[in-house]
């Protein structure tokens, strides 16, 4: 047993898409055992997708709303932003937001609380100046299946789905139902499974290879906003997949070719590395592997001519200071911040 009050700050992190009665549990053992709680919530700078559809705001609305004033009080809500491939850059992050709330709070007054659910509870480990607070896994409930019967057609599924949900969870989904992005969202989820269902009589499970092209020129870098049904109007790395007959690099000056247009013969002598990302979730339509190619053009005062085709519906040059991460593609920018170093 936790003696009452044992710790000043206990610190739940997640994405809590949606926030379901699993956390709920979570938190208010947090509740039990702390005077106050901070909840991170990851994948702050992300755009809306099935995995991530919901934009932080909401979800600080539907954590707070499913507990009554006088706890909600004791509940911090911060957003911590993905830095996909850069863990240490992740952990400053939460590091600094931790810090932002407990400022001179003794560290063994501080805990990390959780539960070995599945590989999302890797952070566990990664606070070793905090004690470890595990409690159990409530009803075993995961927001994955949850996700799926919102943004399905199978009612039962759905109303069985929404009995694992807080009222105010429940009330936020439903008007949410009513809203472009949810209709959206729906369009892209089944093309997902129809994506996924083409391939179930496989002998085994796909994977795919893809090649994509980073091209930076005088502070800029070349993108494309995507269009079809998934991932429409995100921003992009021009590229796609790699057909039979040629090797990865012929595949991404052709996609650079079809997609923007550019003069191909400006990359000739401008490759600056080669580097494979091969996350086995970076892409949630099936397991895809990308080789992705970095340019450096020579420094001009006028940008090379580009114009979308295929399937982009835009090809534009971006200030790199205007990369924001919720515009991004799947992994793009965490791509970007890779092989860019920023």
């Amino acid at each position: 047993m936790h003696s009452s009050q044992q710790f000043d700050y206990l610190i739940f992190i997640g994405r809590f898409e949606p926030f379901h009665q699993g956390h709920h549990y979570v938190i208010t053992q947090a509740l039990a055992h702390a005077r106050q709680v901070i909840v991170l919530m990851g994948s702050a700078n992300s755009p809306r997708t099935i995995k991530n559809p919901f934009h932080p705001n909401e979800r600080q609305a539907m954590i707070l709303n499913s507990f009554d004033k006088k706890n909600r009080e004791r509940i911090h809500c911060l957003g911590i932003n993905d830095a996909t491939y850069n863990d240490n850059k992740w952990l400053i992050e939460v590091q600094n937001a931790i810090v932002s709330i407990t400022a001179n709070t003794p560290n063994e007054r501080i805990g990390i609380i959780g539960h070995d659910k599945d590989e999302s509870s890797y952070y566990l480990a990664l606070f070793p100046q905090y004690k470890t607070f595990m409690v159990k896994n409530f009803e075993y409930i995961s927001a994955t299946p949850i996700r799926e019967a919102y943004f399905g057609d199978d009612s039962a599924k759905k109303q069985a789905s929404f009995s694992q949900l807080t009222k105010a969870c429940i009330e936020f989904l439903t008007a949410f139902e009513h809203t472009k992005a949810y209709h959206r969202l729906k369009q892209e989820y089944q093309h997902i499974q129809a994506y996924q269902a083409a391939w179930q009589t496989a002998p085994y499970p796909p994977n795919f290879i893809t090649s994509d092209a980073l091209i930076v020129q005088s502070g800029h870098i070349l993108l494309i906003e995507r269009g079809g049904e998934y991932g429409q109007g995100l921003y992009a790395l021009p590229g796609g997949f790699v057909d039979t007959n040629e090797d990865f690099y012929q595949a991404c000056l052709r996609e650079v070719h079809e997609e923007t247009n550019l003069d191909i013969s400006l990359l000739k002598n401008s490759l600056i590395t080669a580097t494979l990302f091969d996350a086995p979730k970076r892409s949630q339509r099936a397991r895809t592997v990308t080789m992705v190619y970095y340019f450096e053009l020579p420094k001009q005062q006028t940008l090379p001519d580009v114009q979308a085709g295929d399937d982009a519906n835009r090809a534009f040059w971006l200030p790199l200071s205007e990369l924001n991460a919720v515009q991004m593609f799947e992994d793009h920018y965490g791509i970007i911040c890779q092989l860019l170093k920023i």
